[in-house]
């Protein structure tokens, strides 16, 4: 006699439902996760921004005399020759503050660096991350 192997109907819905359960909890987590590494990265993106800034104010302080921020954030002033990306929209743009301090005004949430060149203040101009 020949014995019929395989899975039953039942087990097969068993098993279709308890991935369909570990989908509905693991999308949600990724989709967290996803947003908090953007957020951490725009962070990072930020301080290496504000560092080069604060480092040109230095040393302008100490080779010329007078301290000043940058009239103009470009990559010369980076070691890797550009801007750095902000995460969201892959962005390098660096948009003048049309006024010092920046205000919300000057964001159109594009992406990109908004740069306050008087204060050497720089920002994301992501809607929602304006104040990071």
């Amino acid at each position: 006699m020949k014995k019929n192997t395989g899975f039953t109907s039942i087990e097969l819905i068993v098993v279709i439902v308890i991935l369909g359960i570990i989908g509905v909890v693991a999308i949600p987590k990724y989709y967290d996760m996803s947003t908090t590494s953007k957020e951490n990265e725009l962070k990072g993106q930020l301080g290496t921004i504000r560092s080069v800034l604060s480092l040109y104010y230095s040393n302008q302080a100490l080779t010329a005399g007078t301290a000043s921020y940058p009239a103009t954030l470009t990559g010369s002033l980076f070691t890797e020759g550009e801007v750095p990306e902000e995460p969201y929209n892959s962005s390098t743009i660096v948009k003048a503050s049309a006024s010092s301090p920046i205000v919300i005004g000057d964001f159109d949430d594009d992406g990109g660096w908004i740069y306050d060149a008087v204060l050497g203040d720089v920002r994301a101009d992501i809607a929602g991350k304006h104040s990071l």
